[in-house]
């Protein structure tokens, strides 16, 4: 495979506001497939749109461009503008119209500053919303219909919008008592659980979902003889679970690679080609671009007939990416209002000017 199209397979982060010239030629000359912007990369919304479009410009093809605005500590735009109610807060309100106003509001926020592709919804259950494993107050309910129902109004509202979507953490990682941004989970659920609990709102929006996300969890059930084997590195989960028993024949996406659940127990080479070969197409580096560039080096001795498969199904994905709509100050001001007066309407006046913590003691996640 020719070396320009290796980069099409990685999803990366960049280091800040603005691309000065050394980072802009790194990019050029690893034409990644697409890149994921957090907190670090927002000034202002103008600043915004200009970075995006910088990112686009050096692009020999159209990049994904991506980002968590899921609502609530994890809308990475609240950084610029309003915080949208989370999932938890909407689904309490019970009224499926402000769920899709969520992911109508969305979709046209994303549009604005260039983003194709939201990195949402999660569908994992609530099943206990103070666990300590960065899921607090982003799960659609605390039983699986509770998330089909609602993940399935917001991915609607925001696809309808122009935007991709993503669903996430597959196959399902709520159950876990630690966090994989630290350290690996093990979830300790029989076959016959997963299947009649955490792969239900998965199996059931398959067919809505752009593309899906894998999660660093071990799951003794699938891979019984592989012991702490993230199932985002598992072939019997993303090849045999989730293609071939499941039928998804969408993108499949690695959480970020650059996390403790991983780095802690697998060597970066070996997660680079078992994270290709378990059957993921896009893989997610988010915070160091010399690791996105090492892993494209990887990626050099991975088999062919992978690397072609994988191709083929981020070039699929591309095909559906929508173009920003015009930016100006006035149009994000106005959406911006609307979102406040989402909050409001979810949460009345004086919860809403109550913002979610952002200090970074739950999870990495509040704060990436």
């Amino acid at each position: 495979m020719e070396e320009r199209f290796l980069g099409q397979l990685l999803l990366t982060g960049i280091p800040g506001p603005e691309l000065d010239a050394a980072t802009a030629r790194r990019l050029r000359a690893l034409q990644p497939g697409g890149f994921i912007l957090f907190s670090r990369n927002l000034r202002s919304a103008a600043q915004l749109r200009k970075l995006i479009d910088d990112l686009r410009d050096l692009s020999e093809f159209e990049p994904i461009v991506t980002i968590d605005q899921e609502g609530g500590r994890v809308s990475r735009l609240r950084y610029i503008g309003n915080e949208p109610p989370n999932a938890v807060q909407l689904t309490a309100r019970g009224d499926a119209a402000l769920i899709h106003r969520h992911g109508e509001l969305t979709a046209r926020l994303l549009r604005l500053f260039g983003f194709n592709l939201d990195l949402c919804p999660v569908l994992d259950i609530g099943w206990d919303d103070s666990a300590d494993n960065s899921l607090r107050g982003r799960t659609w309910g605390s039983e699986p219909q509770q998330v089909i129902t609602n993940a399935g109004v917001f991915n609607r509202a925001l696809r309808g919008g122009g935007v991709l979507s993503c669903g996430k953490h597959f196959p399902g990682y709520a159950s876990a008592e630690v966090d994989p941004h630290h350290e690996l989970p093990v979830i300790h659920k029989p076959v016959e659980q997963m299947e009649a609990e955490e792969l239900l709102p998965f199996s059931a929006l398959l067919p809505e979902l752009d593309s899906l996300m894998t999660c660093h969890s071990h799951y003794p059930c699938f891979d019984a003889d592989q012991p702490r084997l993230p199932a985002s590195l598992s072939r019997n989960i993303v090849t045999r679970l989730l293609r071939d028993r499941m039928g998804f024949e969408g993108l499949v996406m690695t959480d970020d690679l650059d996390m403790g659940a991983i780095l802690n127990e697998v060597g970066f080479e070996q997660t680079i080609l078992q994270a290709l070969l378990a059957g993921n197409d896009l893989l997610m580096i988010c915070h160091r671009l010399e690791m996105v560039e090492q892993a494209r080096d990887h990626l050099r001795g991975a088999p062919e007939p992978a690397l072609q498969i994988a191709l083929e199904r981020v070039e699929v994905l591309k095909r559906r990416l929508k173009p920003p709509t015009a930016f100006s100050e006035q149009r994000f001001r106005e959406i911006d209002e609307d979102i406040w007066r989402l909050r409001v309407d979810t949460l009345g006046e004086q919860q809403a000017r109550v913002l979610s913590d952002e200090d970074g003691k739950r999870s990495p996640v509040e704060l990436y």
